[in-house]
């Protein structure tokens, strides 16, 4: 451990005094050297070690940025197809030219964030955007498949409120974990659900269909975690800012936002 906590000091102390190999040398027969020079400077050394930590971390970020620019330009190249079934919910105009499909998981805090930035992004666009809503849940968010599978039943009897279910959720998820399924039911009865036929439908084969398929989607696609976009078949993967969004729409629709 003392030899490690000397390598790791060497590649400090060497970037405030020089590399040589008889240092290296020195340092490997004699580890001391460095102890002694980090006791007499210690704030120095300290100094060094974040700089030299914070330029790592910005080589990393600006590695990850340039793979995550090369992986979008090969999918507006060859952009990704999300199966938009027949009667499937949709958000906005179907005739918009922009489909955003979002995989997400109604008891995420980071899909709820992804949710007003959407809504942000859709005030902006207005009928040229539609949204695809589908379902992520994932194993830690216990109440995320009872969520998704009221989402689906209520879709089965009031297509026109479901949208209303869904937001009625993602602004009020502290709700959705305090009261659990019963604050999935009262939003149901709220919007005037036939809650007999709704609680029959949550285990049905088209609502469990409906959900795995989506799952299985959004795996193909590599998304594993929550929430992820694909916007004209361009992913974007994670709770992005509104900017992000704009850039990819704006160069689907060739011009900028009115």
């Amino acid at each position: 451990m003392k030899r490690l906590y000397a390598v790791i000091a060497l590649a400090s102390l060497s970037s405030l005094i020089g590399c040589s190999a008889a240092l290296e040398k020195a340092v490997e027969q004699n580890p001391d050297i460095v102890f002694n020079a980090i006791k007499k400077n210690p704030k120095k050394f300290i100094e060094v070690v974040n700089e030299a930590a914070r330029a790592a971390q910005e080589d990393a970020r600006k590695d990850e940025e340039a793979a995550e620019v090369t992986r979008m330009e090969e999918e507006f190249k060859n952009p990704k197809s999300p199966k938009v079934e027949e009667g499937r919910i949709i958000f906005g105009s179907k005739s918009a030219p922009i489909t955003i499909v979002e995989y997400s998981d109604f008891q995420c805090p980071y899909c709820a964030r992804g949710y007003n930035n959407l809504k942000e992004v859709r005030e902006m666009y207005g009928d040229k955007i539609r949204v695809v809503y589908k379902h992520l849940p994932l194993d830690g968010h216990p109440l995320a498949m009872p969520a998704a599978k009221y989402f689906e039943a209520l879709a089965l009897q009031l297509p026109d409120k479901v949208e209303k279910f869904h937001d009625e959720i993602f602004n009020n998820q502290k709700a959705l974990n305090d009261k659990r399924e019963e604050f999935l039911k009262d939003i149901a009865k709220k919007l005037g659900a036939n809650m007999t036929k709704l609680m029959k439908d949550l285990d049905s084969e088209a609502v469990t269909k409906r959900i795995a398929a989506d799952m299985e989607e959004a795996r193909e696609f590599g998304f594993n975690g929550t929430p992820g976009f694909l916007i004209n078949g361009v992913s974007l993967r994670g709770a992005y800012p509104p900017p992000y969004f704009q850039k990819i729409i704006d160069r689907h629709l060739g011009n900028k936002p009115e």
